[in-house]
C-alpha cells in the first residue's frame, strides 16, 4: 500500500469511527438528560461521555496528522499572540514571559503546545511545567529524560506529541530538547 493509500485508509477509518462515537455520545448525554439515574449509574453514564470525549479528540488528532501528511492541511491563518497560544487552563501547565504576535492556525498551535505540556508532566512525573515565552521562542521546563524522548518522537508513546511536532513543523518552527528543556521555535 502506497503512504497516500494509507493516508486515505486512515482518513476513511476516522470519518466511519465517528458514526458510532456519535450514537455513543447522544445516549450517553439523553441518560443524563432524563434526570432519573441513581448515583451511582450517573457516574457511569459521566465516565462513557469523558471517554467518548477523548476519543473524538483522538480521532481529531489522527485526522490532523493525516491531512498534514498527505498535502490536504489548509488551516485558517488569523493571528494570536505567543504567550496566549502557550496559555493552558491545566494545573500541571503555567506559563511566564512575553508574547509576540504571529499568523498561525491559533487553536491548533495551541492545541499542539498543550498536548506537549501535558506529555512532558506525564511522561516525566513532575507535578508542573512551565512554559517560559519570549517571543516567538518557547522554552518548556522541567522535561525529564523519558519524557524528551517522547517529545522528541525518538520514543512515540503520545500521540499529541507527535501530532504537535507535525503542526508545529508544517508552520515552519521546530522543537529540540536541551538538557532539561524543550525548545519550541514558532
Amino acid at each position: 500500500m502506497t503512504d497516500s493509500g494509507f493516508a486515505h485508509l486512515v482518513s476513511l477509518a476516522c470519518h466511519d469511527l465517528r458514526t458510532p462515537l456519535a450514537t455513543v455520545n447522544g445516549f450517553a448525554k439523553t441518560l443524563t438528560r432524563t434526570g432519573t439515574l441513581a448515583e451511582r449509574e450517573s457516574h457511569f453514564v459521566d465516565l462513557i461521555q469523558a471517554a467518548a470525549d477523548q476519543m473524538t479528540a483522538l480521532l481529531d488528532l489522527l485526522g490532523l496528522a493525516v491531512r498534514i501528511q498527505s498535502d490536504r492541511y489548509e488551516p485558517a491563518l488569523t493571528e494570536a499572540d505567543t504567550l496566549e497560544l502557550a496559555s493552558s487552563e491545566d494545573e500541571h501547565v503555567a506559563t511566564e514571559g512575553n508574547g509576540e504576535v504571529v499568523e498561525t492556525d491559533a487553536a491548533a498551535i495551541h492545541s499542539s503546545l498543550e498536548s506537549l505540556a501535558r506529555a512532558a508532566a506525564a511522561h516525566g512525573g513532575v507535578p508542573l511545567v512551565t512554559w517560559r515565552v519570549n517571543g516567538r521562542t518557547l522554552e518548556l521546563s522541567p522535561v525529564a529524560e523519558d519524557a524528551g524522548a517522547v517529545l522528541t518522537g525518538e520514543s512515540p508513546r503520545d500521540l499529541g506529541a507527535l501530532v504537535a511536532r507535525l503542526v508545529v513543523e508544517h508552520f515552519g518552527g521546530s522543537l529540540a530538547v536541551a538538557g532539561e528543556t524543550l525548545r519550541v521555535q514558532l
